[in-house]
């Protein structure tokens, strides 16, 4: 048997002037020509600089990209950008040892695991590595262009303006900026196998990670029709059923950002991927490709996952934390973002579907945090705002598209020959294997190169 058919699925991203001629010929005075308003501008290609002239210890750079590469971590690429500039970048594929690591978690065959070790084995700069959540933070940036557009009044606005099913109950009170904060007030959703389509999340291991919708042909109509969470109820789903939920309370959701995507497309016409190509990816150099839902109907032939599932090369993930440092996109001269951008930075918690992340892991309790996004099987983009810094890492990461050749998400538990799905590695496989990561520790150990 194949590989792929092995695979046991589970739930789970920038002229002098002068006149010539005789003494006696008079001279126009020369009118200044006013300046041109300079801006920070968005690099289609990375300039490369050495780690020296941005003041970082290559010795100790190399050190942290040698821990980020470490055999077991599972690391396809690194990135790091400094004052605007590529400084270094490492790509990798699976080692053999990871590759035999997987096959015993997953008792694969010899044959198998060979197609496994092979699917992997050749990674650089042009290959693609995939977001998981990291998306949502590109759907946050989104929102605040919707804004900045005037197709969304405020953050502050009702969804239900947009989402209409939601304006004749109670649902009307949910504000913009409690789906981009995770604090809906609404129901966690996960696939449940037993009825095959999605529910109430039963557990909090199933709620914990967004829930795990990523199994529904369509991912979008439940996530509307949901109810809040009742106030007061010790739910399974919230902190393990160990105190009652309090409304309003922060529960990561898939879910809250699938309808953010939605209110994106009713309020401008266009679904998330040609919405960001006009307004985001085309401005700050980024080419990107977003998975959908497998539902034929939705906004394009499927949903598109606003949550996650954003393909495209860390280089370019690496543009869309360079923009944050940049304070927006900048164009002929002028701003968007600024204030977003502003608020994205002073967060000291999650926010706008954005993390803190200490810097400083060794502190107790942490004296530093930075911005980051986060997705499952660790993809990174973190941003140092004080250091003009960003920090790229993801795992290794390979599309598998056994239905169709577009990138249209299909779960089909227990038959992957059945299914597209974004194979990342390890527990993107289905495995039960970790990685050996810790983005606190890169991150810091990038930082201690800056001299």
């Amino acid at each position: 048997m194949t590989f792929k058919k092995h695979i046991y699925l589970l739930a789970f991203l920038i002229i002098s002037c002068g006149g010539g001629g005789s003494s006696s010929q008079t001279v126009a005075p020369t009118i200044p020509t006013p300046p041109t308003p300079s801006s920070p501008s968005h690099p289609s290609v990375w300039d490369i600089a050495t780690p020296e002239s941005v003041g970082m210890n290559p010795s100790k750079l190399d050190e942290a990209f040698d821990y980020a590469m470490l055999d077991g971590s599972f690391t396809q690429a690194a990135v790091v950008i400094k004052d605007g500039k590529l400084i270094h970048e490492r790509y990798r594929g699976m080692t053999l040892n990871e590759a035999e690591t997987l096959a015993e978690s997953l008792a694969l065959d010899n044959n198998s695991l060979n197609t496994l070790y092979e699917q992997y084995l050749q990674r650089d700069s042009a290959s693609f590595i995939s977001s998981w959540s990291t998306a949502k933070s590109f759907t946050s940036i989104l929102i605040g262009l919707a804004v900045e557009d005037g197709l969304i009044g405020s953050i502050e606005d009702s969804a239900s303006l947009y989402i209409e099913e939601w304006s004749a109950d109670e649902r009307s009170s949910i504000k913009i900026k409690d789906l981009l904060d995770m604090k809906s007030g609404l129901t966690p959703m996960c696939f449940i196998f037993a009825e095959n389509g999605v529910g109430e999340c039963q557990t909090a291991a199933g709620s914990s990670s967004g829930g795990n919708i990523v199994y529904a042909d369509d991912q979008m109509t439940k996530c509307i029709d949901r109810d809040f969470a009742s106030d007061g109820v010790s739910y399974t789903w919230y902190m393990y059923g160990s105190a009652p939920y309090s409304q309003g309370s922060f529960v990561y959701s898939n879910c809250d950002t699938m309808v953010l995507g939605e209110i994106i497309f009713r309020s401008s016409g266009q679904d998330i991927q040609t919405f960001a190509e006009y307004n985001l990816f085309s401005k700050i150099g980024i080419e990107a490709s977003w998975w959908r839902d497998f539902s034929s109907g939705g906004q394009a032939n499927g949903n598109y996952l606003a949550y996650c599932c954003l393909d495209s090369t860390a280089r370019d993930f690496a543009k869309f934390g360079y923009m944050l440092l940049l304070g927006g996109i900048w164009e002929n001269g002028s701003i968007k973002l600024r204030s977003y951008v502003d608020a994205i930075e002073s967060l000291q918690s999650y926010g706008l579907q954005f993390w803190t992340l200490c810097s400083n892991p060794a502190s107790s309790p942490c004296d530093e945090y930075i911005i980051s996004t986060i997705g499952f099987d660790g993809q990174y983009i973190m941003i140092d705002f004080k250091r003009d810094l960003v920090v790229v890492r993801a795992s290794l990461y390979d599309p598998i598209q056994n239905v169709s050749s577009g990138r249209k998400m299909r779960l089909s538990p227990g038959d992957t020959s059945s299914s597209n799905w974004v194979a990342t590695v390890p527990r993107g496989l289905g495995s039960s294997v970790n990685y050996n990561f810790s983005a606190n520790e890169f991150v810091k150990k990038v930082i201690d190169s800056i001299d």
